[in-house]
């Protein structure tokens, strides 16, 4: 990759803020408008953000059940105990100070022909433009793995509740156990993030339970960045993680006996863990599918110029529930995707037609001491499609050096402070 393509990149994206990079409009004084948007991660967040940044008279709800958001991007190095749980919590006082209307209740239904809103909590919101940011549900795709399980051999998949009790498992863990990863089949939310886990808890393990082992039993045969993380777990965790393909387990984990801590792959074998860490198959959240705004695949299909909904005009939805691809399902994505779907709401109010977006994203993996990688690239419409814009980011060079290697850890936790901030700050 050339030095200008990274090191330009990484200089821009790091700042996580480069709004006009994505051509949002300057708009004020329009009529006043209600916007809905259903969840606050990173996604609904930035939206209403930049909603409210581009047009102060649009009248913004954010609908969210949690009162604190916990960011998945860097949750992992809580596994490690290189950060806290609490480093991780968000809260909504940002976005408060942006004039967005923040209601922690649980959306149940959005009747997108009448532009309604409906909570739990009895509430009925009416909007002009609804955007639905709901992250991830889990699919049903492991035998035996139901809300019990998971409470036994969490996924941590949601930052949270569930990586405290995997953290918490890690401690109680015996020397000389065994911790067991079951990675996904793609797509899914964060496609580094199971390899970075593994490298985080193997750090943990080999400082405080060196006799220990980390096994990924994997549904797939390769994975994002994996010459990377191949060669990380070669340079720092010979012989504390092993990586097995799908190819050699008949497409990973199929059932579990949480009971027994007993996984079962799809030749048949079973696997005792001390700690099993179970990351099922992914769709779009919950109540994407219950509005009806999801296609055979369990996600979402977008207009890439808008996110606005191909199935229900007048919803977009954003973040990891969408249909984006190339884009990944990440944290930076889903803060580009937020950007480009306010300017698009905020224009189409004003019965304009949305501009073709840019797009940014960037992902930073800790993979050892004081060693990351990254990959980054920029996005752009192409004949109606969202697109790769030839020659942008790249990837870390195996072969780069170890101060190279150290400041990727500086940019990553830079990173992290500035797309918290940019989103809801």
């Amino acid at each position: 990759m050339a030095n200008f393509t990274r090191r330009k990149f990484i200089q821009v994206a790091g700042g996580a803020a480069a709004a006009s990079s994505l051509g949002f409009p300057a708009i004020v004084g329009a009529a006043s408008k209600k916007v809905v948007i259903v969840g606050g991660g990173t996604a609904g967040a930035t939206a209403a953000k930049y909603i409210r940044m581009a047009d102060s008279s649009v009248d913004v709800t954010i609908v969210e059940p949690n009162e604190h958001y916990y960011t998945c991007y860097m949750s992992n190095e809580v596994l490690s105990g290189h950060r806290t749980i609490d480093s991780i919590r968000v809260s909504y006082d940002g976005l408060k100070g942006h004039g967005v209307k923040v209601v922690h209740d649980t959306v149940v239904d959005i009747d997108a022909a009448g532009k309604m809103v409906k909570t739990a909590g009895g509430q009925t919101l009416a909007y002009d433009r609804c955007i639905v940011a709901p992250g991830i549900s889990l699919k049903d795709n492991i035998e035996g793995y139901d809300d019990a399980a998971m409470e036994a051999m969490p996924h941590a998949w949601k930052a949270g509740e569930q990586t405290v009790l995997l953290r918490k498992q890690l401690e109680a863990m015996p020397d000389g156990g065994v911790v067991l990863i079951a990675a996904p089949p793609n797509p899914f939310r964060c496609p580094p993030g199971p390899y970075e886990r593994a490298c985080q808890i193997a750090m943990y393990l080999q400082a405080k339970k060196p006799k220990s082992k980390v096994m990924i039993v994997d549904a797939k045969d390769k994975f994002s960045k994996k010459g990377l993380f191949t060669q990380a777990f070669d340079k720092y965790f010979k012989g504390t993680i092993e990586w097995v393909p799908g190819k050699d387990t008949g497409g990973g984990v199929v059932r579990v006996d949480a009971a027994s801590g007993t996984l079962y792959t799809g030749d048949g074998k079973e696997h005792k863990a001390d700690v099993a860490n179970v990351i099922p198959a992914q769709q779009a959240g919950a109540i994407a599918i219950k509005a009806g705004l999801t296609n055979d695949s369990g996600w979402c299909p977008i207009d890439g110029r808008s996110f606005e909904s191909t199935i229900h005009k007048g919803v977009h939805v954003i973040g990891d529930a969408s249909i984006s691809k190339p884009l990944p399902k990440s944290g930076y994505a889903a803060n580009s995707e937020g950007k480009v779907a306010a300017a698009a709401v905020v224009a189409m109010l004003k019965g304009e037609e949305p501009g073709d977006p840019a797009l940014v994203n960037t992902c930073y993996s800790i993979v050892g001491p004081n060693d990351a990688i990254s990959v980054a690239m920029v996005y752009d419409l192409k004949e109606g499609k969202l697109s790769k814009v030839e020659g942008s980011g790249g990837l870390t060079p195996t072969d780069s050096p170890p101060e190279m290697r150290a400041r990727d850890v500086q940019y990553a936790y830079s990173w992290y402070d500035n797309i918290v901030h940019d989103s809801f700050g």
